[in-house]
């Protein structure tokens, strides 16, 4: 790779690396794994990156590496360490720690193409045909997964009211989901 190649790229990776350290995040549920996802996807990315004169949009071009390489990571048999303990994730300012561990769990309980939809739509606040794109699917199949995964985020979060703070939440707390 050229030297104002490989500039540029480093450049791009540096300023995307925490949005898409926290994409990775909300995705597969553990910042370890994220850590390792968002890896994978940047030395996807750099091997890419000669033609990324042929990519109209790079960004979703990199949730779609990181959408399939979150994919690929749950679909491995070896499934890496699992901790017995935990240390206790810390909220932003002004969140409710409680209703952050509760949409983390109903999350972890989707289906990894459900759980991708749901956070780039409502967290990386792609729309429907960025999200298809970043996916490697149609339109239609976006907004099916969407559809289930509401009904099923309702379901997991019980009240209705734990759902409707939750939505308040997620634009005013995008940024603010603390990196380790």
């Amino acid at each position: 790779m050229r030297t104002e190649d490989l500039a540029e790229f480093r450049g791009f990776a540096e300023d995307r690396l925490p949005h898409l350290r926290r994409t990775a995040y909300l995705m597969c549920g553990d910042w370890h794994h994220a850590e390792d996802i968002t890896q994978t996807a940047l030395t996807k990315l750099y091997v890419a990156w000669s033609r990324r004169r042929q990519i109209h949009n790079m960004d979703a071009y990199a949730h779609r590496v990181l959408t399939r390489a979150c994919v690929d990571h749950t679909r491995r048999r070896w499934r890496r360490e699992h901790p017995t303990a935990a240390l206790p994730d810390h909220a932003g300012p002004g969140t409710d720690p409680a209703l952050g561990l509760q949409v983390r769990a109903a999350l972890a309980a989707l289906p990894p193409r459900q759980r991708a939809v749901v956070v780039l739509r409502y967290w990386a606040d792609l729309d429907i045909a960025a999200t298809a794109k970043a996916m490697g699917c149609t339109a239609g199949t976006v907004k099916s997964h969407t559809a289930r995964a509401l009904v099923r985020l309702r379901e997991l979060l019980g009240d209705s009211d734990t759902f409707d703070t939750f939505a308040a939440h997620v634009a005013a707390t995008r940024e603010k989901v603390a990196l380790p």
